[in-house]
């Protein structure tokens, strides 16, 4: 990381922390997703991380795009993607964002309540309609039944209701919930989506989508797609006609991102106690140095109040020297952000080398999905930057060099 000998360069401003994007890392989830899921489109949840670079990248490489706003729909757009490769998958929408879809030809919306569907009826007629179901989100990180989607006792009304309003539904879409932790709540909500299949066709429709949702990790996606997989096979055995797409975040972008951040000060013992300490006397649970780095829970880190993370620090640099001995002693420490709130604490407890110095860098993995997009200038603090590569994880960067330059021709 070159940035990171700014700081002793004397450069203004050279020690603010800074993310370091590889757009190769998306690149090969965009090459696994294909491999594991071939059947299944992936239509990008924006929300999750909205980084222009991503969005030109999964741009070109054909995906669709989950929208939840105006905003990001005026984004995505921006980039010259089709209005038909965008879902509007928010089901409770501002009725001047429904009339504003309409007039930007965004058809495909979500919707899982009757008021929805009236608003829908005035402004927007000829959306293609999906209704989103409840589903059992226990295992996730953030369980988002407990705002979206209706029960399937409720289906059949909200069926007659847009059946009445002359209103075109097309599909089913259901979500496990973010970050989920059992693949199987796939297979129970790919089961209940072909119960509103048969409901649909009791009300006068044929369905041709089926929308899976998100809630794909990364370390458990091989489990997850075998399960999602044989559950579609079982339960939607012929598929003509059918159209499955998903509207994965996290799986793209979390091990993407990377952070940097610089110790800006430190509370120690006094003289060498720290370092002198014998480490049989030292609490492995009691903190004995406090570290305060330039970023923290009202920017990047919102991902610990957020999206319940814990992330946990490595050694970048040591006494200045980027050569991190493997052998250097540990001892318990806390890692606070640099705002004057006693909330912005990024580790209570972490293990860091006790000779770590002001002017020292700690790296953060992991730190792509629901980090950048939801920071603030809380305190006055700006939010962290992005470096961007293609280079790390070597095969891979050529591909998206070139699929940026082809989309960016087309778009031109």
């Amino acid at each position: 990381m070159n940035a990171l000998h700014l700081a002793a360069d004397g450069e203004p401003d050279a020690e603010k922390a800074f993310y370091v994007a590889d757009l190769s890392a998306v690149y090969k989830q965009h090459e696994r997703w294909k491999k594991l899921l071939p059947e299944i489109e992936p239509f990008y949840a924006v929300k999750c991380n909205p980084d222009p670079y991503v969005l030109r990248l999964l741009a070109a490489l054909g995906t669709g795009f989950d929208c939840a706003s105006n905003g990001e729909i005026n984004t995505v757009l921006a980039l010259g993607v089709a209005p038909e490769r965008i879902i509007f998958a928010n089901p409770c929408k501002a009725t001047s964002f429904i009339r504003s879809a309409a007039k930007a030809r965004v058809d495909m919306m979500t919707f899982d309540n009757t008021d929805e569907l009236h608003k829908i009826a005035r402004t927007h007629p000829g959306a293609k309609l999906v209704v989103r179901i409840l589903t059992d989100d226990s295992k996730a990180l953030c369980r988002l039944g407990l705002k979206f989607g209706a029960p399937l006792d409720t289906v059949p009304a909200l069926l007659a209701k847009a059946r009445e309003l002359n209103l075109d539904v097309i599909g089913v879409s259901f979500h496990v919930g973010s970050g989920s932790t059992d693949p199987f709540a796939f297979a129970d909500a790919v089961e209940r989506a072909r119960a509103v299949f048969d409901m649909g066709k009791a009300a006068g429709y044929e369905f041709t989508l089926l929308d899976v949702g998100g809630g794909f990790e990364d370390a458990s996606f091989e489990a997850t797609a075998g399960v999602l997989a044989d559950a579609i096979n079982r339960f939607f055995p012929v598929r003509d006609g059918i159209r499955i797409i998903a509207e994965p975040g996290r799986y793209y972008v979390s091990k993407a991102f990377s952070l940097a951040t610089n110790i800006i000060a430190r509370r120690a013992p006094p003289g060498h106690a720290l370092e002198q300490a014998d480490a049989a006397d030292v609490d492995p649970e009691q903190p004995s140095v406090m570290y305060y780095i330039n970023d923290g829970v009202y920017g990047a880190f919102n991902c610990i109040l957020f999206d319940h993370q814990t992330p946990q620090p490595t050694v970048l640099s040591l006494n200045g020297s980027f050569h991190v001995p493997a052998s250097v002693p540990l001892r318990a420490a806390s890692v606070w952000g640099p705002t004057c709130d006693s909330l912005d604490c990024v580790c209570a407890v972490t293990q860091l080398p006790g000779t770590l110095q002001v002017g020292d860098w700690l790296g953060w993995e992991n730190m792509g999905a629901y980090s950048a997009c939801a920071a603030s200038m809380f305190n006055g603090f700006e939010v962290s930057r992005v470096v961007y590569t293609t280079g790390a994880c070597g095969k891979g960067a050529a591909e998206v060099r070139e699929a940026l330059r082809a989309f960016q021709a087309q778009a031109a």
